[in-house]
């Protein structure tokens, strides 16, 4: 594997576990109810976008036309607005287990749009792959035990949310690969942050002003401290690292880690206990990943270009 290749898995493999973490942070933040669903992901964005506009300062300036700052405005709006703030929405409305099932068909979703947009084949062995870690994804869920004070039923408006959240994200990875090819992480982010703010903007001003910091335990200043900066800038920087380097899918079949990464730390710190279907399940999520690698799509052109 040449250098470039290993730097967009470590990037994708990064950012997915540190979203991981987010998963259970994000929850605990939406149960506590110190800070509204839209006022967080207001707060998240006007966070990362401060980041990207500072760190913007010490790098060289890239000139954007007007035509690719409307196709990042589009990609805000798909890759960043749609996907969290639906997500965000959602996670008091639903399951842990539901979360989780809707969640894992985001890589189906990527591979069908980078099908329909960029021209990525679907391979017998890319089909495969995302079968078989999605597979292992969900005998891990479904041996999982139901969270402690998590919902008791999915609300519909909770599944509708989360399937929003998975394709409008899978949109974003799926089409505007040639888009993140022409700029640096900076660069794109920097704007696309900006202009997710701009769109929630007149959702989030009224709990904003209303926002009692009071009610903000130091803990869950924590939590929402490592949101803003890992799970978000830290993040977001990472994935666009992934996609110039990786196909679509295979960004996408990242996110398999996340309840893995989630097992092992429960097994770690004593929450939990290694069982042959958690094996199972991790031999399965890995295997899928080294054949959807494999694909005979992962060293084949573009044939399509996307925004």
């Amino acid at each position: 594997m040449d250098t470039r290749k290993l730097i967009g898995h470590l990037a994708a493999a990064g950012a997915y576990g540190i979203f991981g973490f987010n998963i259970v942070f994000c929850k605990d933040i939406a149960n506590s109810g110190a800070v509204p669903p839209m006022v967080f992901f207001s707060i998240r964005t006007i966070g990362a976008a401060a980041l990207f506009w500072l760190l913007s300062l010490f790098l060289p300036r890239e000139k954007v036309p007007g035509r690719d700052l409307l196709r990042m405005v589009l990609a805000g709006f798909v890759g960043l607005f749609l996907p969290q703030a639906s997500f965000l929405l959602a996670i008091g409305m639903a399951t842990p287990i539901d979360t989780a099932v809707l969640g894992s068909l985001t890589p189906i979703y990527t591979m069908l749009f980078a099908f329909a947009f960029l021209g990525e084949p679907i391979t017998f062995k890319k089909a495969g792959g995302v079968a078989m870690s999605l597979a292992g994804v969900l005998l891990l869920i479904y041996n999982s035990t139901h969270a402690p004070g998590a919902v008791d039923r999915t609300q519909p408006l909770g599944v509708l949310l989360l399937l929003v959240n998975g394709v409008s994200f899978a949109a974003y990875l799926g089409t505007f690969r040639p888009l993140i090819s022409r700029y640096s992480v900076v660069t794109l982010m920097k704007w696309m942050f900006v202009f997710a703010t701009l769109v929630a903007l007149p959702f989030s001003v009224p709990g904003l002003a209303q926002l009692d910091l009071a009610a903000i335990t130091p803990k869950v200043g924590w939590e929402i401290a490592y949101v803003v900066f890992f799970a978000t800038f830290v993040a977001y920087f990472l994935i666009p690292v992934g996609q110039k380097e990786l196909r679509p899918t295979l960004v996408s079949m990242y996110s398999y880690l996340q309840p893995m990464i989630a097992t092992a730390l429960s097994i770690i710190i004593g929450l939990d206990m290694m069982t042959w279907q958690k094996a199972v399940s991790a031999a399965l999520v890995f295997s899928g990943l080294v054949l959807v690698g494999r694909s005979r799509a992962a060293g084949q052109p573009t044939r399509k270009q996307a925004p």
